[in-house]
Formats: C-alpha cells, structure tokens, sequence
C-alpha cells in the first residue's frame, strides 16, 4: 500500500485551485480510515478487495470525497487487475493527470479529481485491452461512489 505523510495539495499542477477545497478534518470522520487515506494521502487499496472490481452494476461513478462524476459503467471493463479498470472518463477535464514517480525509475499516471483534488488511481496506456481507447484507467473501489441507474432510465438521462 503506497502512502504519503503528507495531505495532497490542494491546487491543480498548473497552480489553480481545486474547485472544491475539502477540509481533511471534517472529511476524516465522514471516511473510514482506508478511503481517506486513499483519498487525501493516494494511498492503494489491496488488489481484488474493492466494492466494485467485479460489479456491473449500471450506473454513474461518482468521488466519493466531493461527489463529483467521474466514471460511467458503459466504459467499465474486466481487466483483471484486481481494482475497477474504465477505459475513459465521463469528460476529458473530469479528472486531472500527474507524472508519478513515487515507484521510481518506474514512471506512472496518477488520476485524480478535478474538482477536490482526491488521489484515484493510475491510468496505464498500450497494454493490449480491447477498448476503444487502448487505456486502463485503474481506480481505487474506495475512491468512488456508484450512483446505480434506475431501472427505466437510459445512460446519460438526468
């Protein structure tokens, strides 16, 4: 499980500031102890141990540190890679991208919100998956909420 000290900044890389500022100490008593540190520290949760790995379960996924839509389940595959592997966001500025090199000389894509800022997971590139856009996006079952879609709505009604 990687983990970091340190809360995770609370500004976008190009300097910006998240949308939604989250007040840790108020969102540490609202999360159990591993999605908050998932969450605020980009911590990782055991492979194979996620609410939603194997769900196919229609629906939205949503952050589950500010409740903002991330994910949709037409564009949730098996990986098998033991965490829930998208192979797109909902929109391209839902989530925001950063080098990691916390496994180094290893380089990989964090994924993060791009309204609070919470650590989500990593996206990989060029694996083989038969998706429409060769990606997997490997994010933390901890890290989101599934909005389930009611049984006589189709994706994308409100």
């Amino acid at each position: 499980m990687s983990y970091s000290e340190s809360p995770l900044p609370n500004q976008k890389p190009d300097g910006t500031p998240y949308r939604i500022q989250l007040d840790d100490s108020i969102l540490k008593n609202q999360l159990d102890p591993l999605a908050f540190e998932v969450l605020r520290h980009g911590g990782t949760e055991r492979a194979f141990t996620g609410e939603y790995t194997d769900t196919e379960t229609e629906g939205v996924y949503n952050c589950r540190a500010c409740g903002a839509e991330l994910f949709r389940s037409s564009e949730k595959f098996h990986s098998g890679c033991g965490w829930p592997s998208f192979y797109a966001p909902t929109k391209s500025d839902a989530v925001v991208l950063l080098e990691d090199r916390s496994l180094a000389p290893r380089i990989r894509t964090e994924v993060r919100c791009a309204s609070c800022g919470s650590h989500l997971g990593h996206v990989f590139e060029g694996e083989g998956y038969d998706v429409p856009t060769d990606q997997r996006w490997c994010i933390n079952s901890v890290s989101l909420n599934l909005q389930a879609r009611a049984s006589n709505t189709k994706p994308g009604d409100s």
